[in-house]
């Protein structure tokens, strides 16, 4: 590679990091001027006070929760279905997992309003668990083609067949198979999909408003409409936690191909 070329390189790099931390910088800046005159944490301490604050964001973590593990127990089993049994089916699951790329989430969600009214066969809106379960299956079609992704690649990395075969010689079911030997040599691709998943619904808006239920980004748009600094330091601490969400992907990922693989 020729001086030229690592220096264009280098400039490149330099003006993303540029592009992306600068404005990032001047809202944790401006996020600090809550007291005049001087910088500090005034805001975050009005955040992390705010009872709020704490229950949206609460209530978000336990959605994302319950979002991981509807994702994992429909997409492991598919995923490895789809490899062992179906490879030509899968152009066809992988353009269905892509749909939720394509249809906005106000469209899935006044469809889930439409078919499950109060006046439906299913009135599951007439209800706070019922709400509470639309919303979740909501947050995983959204998290789909991640997680799909996700454990379909780490499917790739696993001879699937061989112990398949190896585990029934044995005599073991398919929940055995699906539970003791396939899920634990795809658990960093798990973990991957399921930090992403993570992210996604802590930030979601859309569904949750509608929805009507007490999240943490119909949170973050309530306070951005009524206050001065504490907006831009959610903001911050949105991004701290996808951050922390790709960080940990990073370091499954690294630990992964560091260990030894299981025979």
């Amino acid at each position: 590679m020729s001086i030229w070329a690592r220096i264009a390189g280098w400039a490149a790099l330099i003006f993303g990091l540029l592009y992306f931390f600068v404005p990032l910088g001047g809202l944790f800046e401006f996020s600090m001027k809550a007291r005049r005159g001087v910088y500090s944490f005034d805001a975050y301490a009005s955040v992390f006070s705010d009872p709020q604050f704490q229950q949206t964001f609460g209530y978000s973590v336990i959605m994302a929760l319950v979002t991981i593990v509807i994702g994992i127990l429909i997409v492991v089993p598919t995923a490895y279905w789809v490899r062992l049994k179906m490879p030509w089916a899968r152009p066809y699951v992988e353009f269905l997992t892509l749909m939720p790329l394509v249809i906005p989430a106000i469209v899935i969600v006044f469809g889930y309003i439409r078919l499950y009214n109060t006046s439906s066969w299913l009135p599951l809106t007439g209800s706070v668990m019922g709400t509470n379960v639309l919303l979740a299956f909501g947050y995983t079609i959204l998290a789909l083609p991640y997680m799909y992704r996700a454990v379909d690649t780490g499917l790739r990395t696993v001879d699937v067949a061989t112990l398949t075969e190896a585990a029934q010689s044995l005599g073991a079911g398919w929940a055995t198979i699906l539970g003791r030997v396939i899920l634990p040599n795809v658990i960093p691709a798990v973990l991957s999909g399921a930090f992403l998943t993570f992210a996604i619904v802590i930030g979601e808006f859309t569904l949750a408003a509608l929805l009507d239920r007490p999240a943490f980004g119909p949170y973050l748009q309530r306070v951005g409409a009524n206050k001065a600094y504490e907006p831009f330091a959610l903001s911050v601490i949105a991004f701290g936690i996808t951050w922390g969400c790709l960080a940990l992907i990073q370091l499954v990922s690294r630990f992964s191909k560091s260990a030894p693989r299981k025979a």
